[in-house]
This record gives C-alpha cells, structure tokens and sequence, in this order.
C-alpha cells in the first residue's frame, strides 16, 4: 500500500478559486540581495559560478547576478557570471539591480554589450508614505524619476523590471500610480516588495490581488508580477505561497534564506513546498541536489545552516527518540522506504537527496541500538546492547559514532 494512501491531506481541501498560475518561476536573489547580509562574505567569483551552475540543475528559472552600480568589484563578477551563461548555454536568464538612476543603469547595459547575455534591469525606488516623509521625496518627484529610468533602460535596449520598495506599507493610489508610470514607459515585469518583512498572508494576496486588477489587467499589456518577501516576522515562505495564489507569477528568493536583517524569502524551502504541492514544473524538477545547493551557498558566505533547518539542516531527517524510531524501524523492516519517509516525516526525504537517519540518545529506546548496530554491520550481542543503551540513557547528548564504538569495544 502507498503512503500516500495511508494519509489524510487537509492541505487538498482548499477553496477551489485558489490555485497557482499554470507555471510559477523562480528568480534567485542569493548573489544580489542575499549579499546584504551584513554576516556574508562576499564570495570569489569561482564560487559564484559554482553556485550559478548549482542553481541551473535545479531548474531555477532566473537570477539575479549583483548591481553594477556598486563599484568594478561588482561590475567584474557580474560580468564574469554573464560570460559564464552565454559559454555553458545555461537557460536561466539573468537580471541585475539598479536604483532609477542612470549610473546605475548605465553599467548593465555596458556589461550586456561585452557579453550577448541579455540582462533584464531591475530598478528600484522606495514607494511607501514612510519612506518617502523621511527621503522628503513628493509624489511627483517618484513618478518623474520612474519614467526617467524606464525610459532611459529602454533606450539602451534592456528589458525593464521595475520594482517598488516597501509595496507592502505604501497606499493603494500611489502604487498604482507608479506601476501604471513604469507600464506606460515599457516596464514588462513589476515587483511587489515586502522590503521590510511586514506583510502576513492575508495582507500579500490582498496586495497582489489589487495590483493584478487595478495596474495589470487595465494596462492591456502582457506583464510578468513578481513577489519578493523578506523573513522579519518568519512568513516569506506563507506569503510567497498567498502571493502565488493571488496571481503573482514569479517570486524572488535566496539559499538558506540569506540576506539583510533576518534574510530573504528561502529559496530552497519554496522548491520543496512546490514538489510537494504539484505544482508546475516543480513537480517534475530533479531536487536531489538542493542540499549541495544550499551547502555551496552556506560555505561561500560564511553563513551556517541551523541543524534544525528544514530539509537540509543535519537534525532534518535525523531522529534519536525511541517512539519516533520504531516507528520508523517498523516500515523499514516491511522493506518500504516511501512508508518510513513518511511516517515521521511530512517531507519525504529522498525527493531531496537524504535519507532517514536513527541515532541514539537519552531519549532512545533498545530499538535504536538494534538499528544502528545492523546498519553498521555490528552482531547485536545482548551485552553490547545494554551498555550501549545505558551509556545513552546517562548521557545528555546523542552518543557519537566514537562513543558507540567505545561500548562495542
């Protein structure tokens, strides 16, 4: 019997006038965003170009390789990311950020006519009420500044995405009349930001559903809407996901979450919410090496990977409990691996390149020692057995592999 057949799933039951686009993209943020981390180190470019092949087995449709404008360091690793696309005739297409403002545009282009690449501008200006009393920007002033850089980006041949900072703070009538400026200009994509991490679900789909009907359906124009959500109160993840069903079609993310203040969107927990809901291409897409991903992408920066991190932390498919182990033990011994996946797991483990793990600990019962002595091709003599589980059972941690072989010897 499949597990699948075993499980009742609430996650199915909802309204039917809820349901994603018939493709969601995702535009990887990690090498431009996440690198405002204040704890990331910048990393060599050798490495950013591991990562980008990394993100192209995965099936990430795009990315965002850095912001020229910040300086020749930026320019010449965004350059060399671009070469790298055109010569491994990756698919993934490539985006890279600017503020409205023509030096900052400028280098984008320059950087596309070196390479061939064709790099999408993604240029930003903050929009909110907040925002604009501390800037002392008016009204006017964004809207002339919008156009100014749309137009400008367009004379110079790039593909224009136009982002709003802080969408999710700023008033119904100016974000429709800043994107509709933007639209009118020849921006194709807009994105919804939640630049300070304040949205819920409710507030995102709400927002997306306005811009969807009030900006987008209006213009006449085939526009792409793009969400991009930070993690301040811990929803990026339930937000992107609320912005999908509202009608966004893409949403911009980052490995292991990386990025300012408490990080991005994670890119590797939407890819495997996205498999697990069917949705396309996710469904189909080979996900076995997001650990590899993820693990690139924690090396490079500096930045570690919680052991109890979802789907790629140590701790994630990893258990020590005695109830939760024979549990697990149980279907492995009716020689179904789909049924031990799942029995303790929402998350199979195998669709992303892990497996489930039992060790032993105070928590353990004498099945666990009975597990992992077959696993490690060990005879289960009964008075190995009993020190090992009363080794465990006076610890306050889980035993290590040497502390095991301790007792066995």
């Amino acid at each position: 019997m499949k597990s699948s057949e075993l499980i009742y799933d609430w996650n199915q039951k909802r309204s039917a006038s809820l349901r994603f686009p018939s493709r969601v993209l995702m535009n990887d943020e990690t090498l431009r965003d996440g690198m405002q981390s204040p704890s990331v180190r910048d990393p060599a470019i050798e490495e950013k170009i591991e990562i980008l092949h990394l993100m192209e087995a995965l099936g990430i449709n795009s990315a965002n390789l850095g912001l020229p404008g910040a300086g020749p360091r930026t320019v010449k690793a965004v350059e060399a990311l671009a070469r790298e696309i055109v010569r491994e005739k990756m698919q993934m297409r490539a985006n890279c950020a600017a503020r409205t403002h023509e030096n900052d545009i400028r280098p984008i282009a320059g950087i596309v006519q070196r390479t061939g690449l064709n790099i999408e501008a993604a240029t930003f200006i903050g929009s909110s009420p907040i925002r604009r009393y501390t800037e002392n920007w008016t009204e006017d002033f964004l809207l002339q500044t919008t156009e100014k850089a749309v137009k400008y980006a367009i004379s110079l041949g790039l593909d224009v995405m136009y982002v709003t900072e802080d969408t999710t703070r700023c008033d119904p009538e100016m974000v429709k009349r800043l994107y509709s400026a933007a639209i009118s200009c020849g921006a194709r994509a807009i994105v919804i930001c939640d630049t300070a991490g304040h949205a819920t679900p409710f507030g995102a789909f709400a927002l997306v559903e306005f811009v969807l009907r009030e900006v987008v359906k209006p213009s006449g124009e085939k526009i792409r809407a793009d969400w991009h959500g930070h993690s301040d109160r811990g929803l990026a993840v339930a937000n992107s996901l609320a912005a999908l069903m509202a009608g966004a079609d893409c949403v911009h993310a980052c490995a292991i979450g990386v990025g300012e203040r408490s990080g991005n969107t994670q890119m590797d927990q939407m890819l495997v919410n996205l498999k697990l809901m069917g949705v396309a291409p996710w469904a189909e897409q080979d996900l076995s090496g997001l650990k590899h991903y993820c693990q690139a992408v924690s090396q490079a920066t500096g930045i570690p990977i919680p052991v109890n991190y979802p789907v790629v932390g140590e701790d994630a498919f990893r258990t020590a409990t005695g109830v939760h182990a024979a549990a697990v033990i149980k279907a492995l011994r009716k020689n179904d691996a789909e049924l031990a996946d799942a029995v303790y797991s929402g998350v199979p483990s195998n669709l992303f390149g892990s497996e489930q793990i039992i060790d032993i600990g105070p928590m353990s019962g004498k099945s666990n020692v009975l597990y992992w002595l077959e696993r490690h091709q060990f005879p289960a003599r009964e008075e190995v057995v009993e020190r090992i589980y009363q080794r465990a059972k006076a610890s306050d941690h889980t035993l290590t592999e040497a502390e095991i072989l301790e007792c066995i010897q």
